[in-house]
Order: C-alpha cells, then structure tokens, then sequence
C-alpha cells in the first residue's frame, strides 16, 4: 500500500498530460496509473464522488492484479484548469473502450465524477477518447442512478453520440431499519415465523457465536476459513473456486481491510466454523459479495442465518442499506430485499 499512497509530487510524475485539439486550453486530460488512483481516493479535497463499490482502487486493484494480463489499462483524470472534474477507468481493445473490471465479478459500474460536473466531465472525456481512435464506450450493469447513464439520457444529442441500453440483470438492495425488532416486523408473518424458529434451532445445536473479523492479524486465518467453506458448498461453487479465483478473494480481502471496507463474518457451532459471509462496509452500506456454508450443517439453515446475522450486525451499526447485490435467489426477496433494475449500456461516439 505504501506505494499507492504516493505523494502528490510523485502523482504528478505518474501522471501524464494529454493534448488534444478538441479540448479548450482549459480543459486537459491525463494518464493516471492505480497507484495515483488511490492518491485520489485518499484526497478528500478533490471533491470525487467514489458511489461505486465496485470503482474503489482497492477492487480494481485486485481485479487487475489478477485478471489484467492481458488487458491494455487507460484511466483518465479531467481538468478544467486546476480542477478535477472526474476519473474514467477504462480498458481499450482496438477502437472499443470498457469501464474496467468483469461482469461476473463488478455487479455494476460507474465513472467517478464531481457532483455537478458530470457532463462537463463526460463532455471533456468523449473529446479525448475520439482524438485517441475510441469510436464506442461499453458499460456492462450500470444502475440507473448512475452518473453515466443519467448523464446520457439527457445530453446524449449535446455529447455527439448515440446510446443503446437496455435492462440486464437486478439487485435487491434492503432499506435498513433502525433496530432488529423493527426489521423483523418488516418481514411477512410467515417469514418472521421461519426466523425466529431458525434461530431457536441452531441455538439448541450447541454454543452459537458469531465472530466479526475487524482486526488486520485475524485476516489470513479468517479468510482461509471463507474459502474452505464456500469449497464445501454444492460443486458449482467449488468449481468456481479456482486457484486464480482464490488469489482475486484474497487480494481484495487483504486491500479492503487495510481501509477498514471489509465485514468478514464467521458463524461458529461449537467453535467449528459452519458459515462466513463476504462483505464490504463502505458509507452507509453493506454489500453482500458471496458467502460459503459448510453442508454438514446444512439442517440447521446456516447460510441463511449467517445472512440474516449479517444484516443484523449491519443495523446494530447504524447502516442504512443492505445491498444484496446481483441474483435472484428467493432468500433475498423473503429477507425485505427490493429489485433494482441494471442496465447494459453501449455509446457510439459519433
């Protein structure tokens, strides 16, 4: 990390400035690295809106570090005079450009943008991508709140260009109430019902504790506890569990946790871990990234329940909104999640 904490001399010296001719002497554009990007995140003076888990250096970070071999990285800060107005982290392939990261694992993505200089941002960002060759912007699973697509819905004709976007997949996000008693009468009777006879059952199997990883030195022996237990889930997850997957979990685990953004938590029966979930804290949200279960225990619903423990150590926190991200597990509906819609996202730059 202490590389990415670079200075702001060094940033400077990271950065490079690109000219083009359809930019004004006031408005310039340059090449940033990930090292600068987490100078930027860190920078709480530069007014970027970092919205988008999934757009924090500490995830592509990882994500590159793994899975970019092969990629060609270009991420673009813009300036109108000595003001960033936002930060594009994109891939290139030949005359496309992609908002970094992968649509199996990024549920959604975003570019990061000052509040209120968004379409200055964009206006700036298309003038350089066409004097680079970028004849098209794809963006896979944008909200629609997003500032890419709000900002293309109405200024798509002002833009000089073209948009294609249509509904892909949905996340259930959770609107958290402010205790435990009000979030269970949020459930339907039934569902309410099933909880509370959950829980009763899997106190009755032995000495339950439920153990929040927070601290950097219980990381390495809590994440090989996750890992094991998602290998023993059904064989589809086991099979996703690959080698270079397992390198990708334990890089943005160990990333995360150094800013305090990772909720790794462990439900033990008898001190033998029976579930863990993978979470990121970050504002007022949680996000439910993945999970894994050991299926000897499978009769007492200890995945389930370690989710529903999460979300309730998410109120005892004080957070607002329990983003369960994408799927369309049932679970997620019973447990108060709400459908938000995602859109794919193609910009011809005309």
């Amino acid at each position: 990390m202490a590389n990415a904490r670079s200075t702001k001399m060094k940033e400077r010296k990271n950065s490079q400035q690109v000219a083009s001719a359809d930019l004004t002497s006031r408005e310039t554009v340059r090449m940033e690295s990930l090292d600068t990007l987490f100078h930027y995140w860190m920078d709480k003076g530069n007014l970027l809106d970092w919205n988008c888990i999934f757009m924090l250096p500490h995830w592509l970070q990882a994500w590159w570090g793994v899975f970019g071999k092969n990629l060609k990285l270009h991420i673009c800060s813009v300036w109108d005079e000595e003001k960033l107005t936002g930060i594009a982290p994109l891939v290139i392939d030949n005359t496309a450009a992609h908002i970094a990261g992968n649509s199996d694992l990024s549920d959604y993505v975003d570019l990061i943008t000052v509040p209120g200089k968004e379409y200055q941002f964009m206006k700036t960002l298309f003038a350089h991508l066409r004097q680079q060759g970028i004849s098209s912007l794809y963006a896979a699973d944008l909200r629609g709140d997003s500032s890419l697509l709000s900002v293309l819905k109405k200024y798509a004709d002002k833009l000089g260009c073209t948009i294609d976007y249509e509904p892909s997949k949905q996340i259930h996000e959770l609107q958290l109430p402010r205790s435990w008693d009000e979030y269970l009468k949020l459930l339907s009777g039934v569902e309410r019902h099933e909880v509370r006879r959950k829980f009763r059952r899997l106190e009755e199997a032995g000495n339950i504790s439920h153990h929040i990883v927070e601290k950097k030195d219980e990381l390495p022996e809590a994440i090989n506890t996750f890992i094991a237990l998602f290998r023993k889930n059904l064989p589809v997850k086991a099979e996703f569990m690959s080698d270079t997957m397992e390198s990708f979990f334990r890089s943005l685990a160990e990333s995360l946790a150094r800013d305090g953004l990772l909720k790794l938590s462990i439900l033990l029966i008898d001190k033998i871990p029976a579930a863990a979930t993978f979470c990121f804290s970050y504002r007022s949200a949680v996000y439910l990234y993945n999970n894994g279960y050991d299926r000897q225990f499978s009769r007492l619903s200890v995945s389930i329940l370690s989710k529903i423990l999460s979300i309730r150590h998410s109120i005892d926190q004080g957070k607002t909104t329990y983003d369960f991200l994408k799927g369309d597990e049932p679970y997620k509906r019973r447990l108060g999640g709400k459908p938000v819609q995602l859109y794919r996202c193609s910009v011809t730059l005309n």
